[in-house]
């Protein structure tokens, strides 16, 4: 019978498809003991060594160190828990690469110098812990201080990005991109100083419920007239300009005139930095949420609209 067949090196060499070097090594090591041996010394195995074979193949190539091979096939290790370990393992490695992967793919993409992919390279290895002491302390240099009301916690917690545990590359290169950002001590001060506006109109509106951002509410008031394609400059626009401004005055007290409308346009024109509107591109790939519309739109509109109906406004 079959299972009585005794088979030497080269033999079982075949039936498995390793070398005759490769079966002598693992034999040599104890892994793959001989049944028997010939007449002329040679050693014979049995079936259960093309299984045995089959299964520190399969280890091997899985990427286990002989050591815990040799404890499995003996039956001295439980493989699931080898298993599970070494799947631990390797999913380190895999983030590991993950996170390489993204900073030679942005290093490649921003043609980089050596010290901003140095930069890079040490943002991408923060620990969770480290990470959200980065972007905390942005946060409490934006938010942080006497001048900006207590409400605006909420508005720190959604731009706190929230790394998964298996990011996906382009997470981890927006994780990466939104560190730098949240460094640039320019982009500090613009939008410390938004929040600081904002809060002084939530502080005349009496109510400790934050009010809608203005530039939220403009974009509103501006989506038919970009819809319908009117020219901010031509008089189809003044409606929608009265709408909006009529609603700034509204919210901080005051009549609509040339001062509101100067101030309006400031404040639009700070709202529209492009830094602010990738900060929140990459915060919503990081945290896998839906894409932000963009204000771009509207707020070149308003504020196009805005100039050319008030005489003497230029940019700040």
């Amino acid at each position: 019978m079959d299972g009585d067949t005794l088979y030497s090196i080269g033999e079982l060499a075949r039936r498995t498809g390793l070398t005759v070097k490769t079966v002598r090594f693992y034999s040599d090591r104890g892994i793959v003991a001989p049944t028997d041996r010939s007449p002329a010394g040679y050693r014979l195995y049995g079936i259960d060594a093309v299984a045995r074979l089959d299964l520190v193949r399969t280890l091997r190539e899985l990427g286990l160190d002989l050591s815990t091979i040799r404890g499995v096939v003996d039956r001295e290790l439980s493989l699931p828990e080898v298993a599970a370990a070494h799947a631990e393992a390797l999913a380190v490695q895999i983030r590991v690469l993950r996170l390489r992967h993204a900073v030679l793919t942005a290093v490649a993409e921003r043609g980089s110098t050596p010290e901003e992919t140095e930069l890079m390279h040490r943002l991408a290895q923060l620990s969770e812990d480290e990470r959200r002491c980065l972007i905390g302390e942005f946060l409490d240099a934006v938010f942080g201080g006497p001048d900006v009301a207590p409400a605006f916690a909420g508005v720190m917690r959604s731009m706190t990005p929230e790394l998964p545990d298996n990011p996906e590359a382009e997470q981890v290169q927006a994780w990466v991109e939104l560190a730098e950002l949240s460094l640039d001590l320019e982009f500090r001060a613009s939008v410390r100083r938004l929040a600081e506006e904002q809060a002084a109109e939530q502080a005349r509106s009496g109510t400790a419920v934050p009010r809608r951002d203005i530039a939220a509410a403009v974009r509103d008031q501006t989506a038919p007239a970009l819809a319908a394609d009117i020219d901010p400059a031509s008089p189809q626009a003044d409606p929608f300009v009265a709408s909006f401004t009529a609603l700034y005055a509204q919210l901080l007290g005051r009549p609509d005139d040339t001062e509101l409308r100067h101030r309006l346009a400031t404040r639009l024109e700070r709202v529209n930095d492009p830094r602010r509107e990738r900060y929140l591109q990459l915060l919503a790939v990081v945290n896998g949420w839906t894409a932000p519309e963009s204000l771009a739109p509207a707020l070149d509109w308003s504020v196009q609209a805005l100039r050319v109906r008030t005489p003497g406004h230029t940019s700040p």
